[in-house]
């Protein structure tokens, strides 16, 4: 079951269902995932800077800003963990990249969801690897969103 919170933001995440489905259709399509996974429990986490620069000092020792954290709790082939974002890091990130907010969201949500399925990007190989899933996974959504919205 994925379920969504927010600490410390008004930020409101819109389009849950779609999400959702999207994540799902993600976790189902062999070009992206090579095992059969099964869907534990995710929870995504909306939160500010401030909110997440806590949690980077707090759990890993790095006193940085990020757009997310991801604690994996996946166990076999059932995937489970914490999805912590950004929001505000993930609007200067669309600024940056010249991506939409929305967009920018999105790939950071499958970003984290990759990485509980195995996916890493410690390397150039790998982050490469991570880029190209990303890629694909987003080209699924104009097949699930009935409107991406923020």
């Amino acid at each position: 079951m994925i379920k969504y919170f927010k600490e410390d933001t008004t930020f409101n995440f819109k389009n849950k269902r779609d999400c959702n489905r999207w994540i799902k259709e993600v976790l189902n399509d062999p070009r992206i995932i090579t095992d059969k996974v099964k869907l534990g429990d995710i929870n995504i986490i909306f939160c500010s800077d401030n909110f997440i620069l806590d949690i980077n000092n707090k759990y890993l020792n790095h006193n940085y800003f990020t757009d997310i954290i991801t604690f994996d709790y996946s166990s076999e082939n059932i995937i489970s963990g914490d999805l912590i974002i950004s929001t505000d890091t993930v609007r200067e990130n669309s600024v940056t990249y010249n991506q939409t907010f929305t967009d920018e969201l999105h790939r950071v949500i499958i970003h984290g969801i990759l990485h509980l399925i195995g996916y890493d990007d410690k390397n150039k190989v790998d982050k490469e690897r991570m880029r190209t899933a990303e890629d694909r996974a987003l080209s699924l959504r104009t097949t699930i969103f009935t409107v991406i919205g923020e």
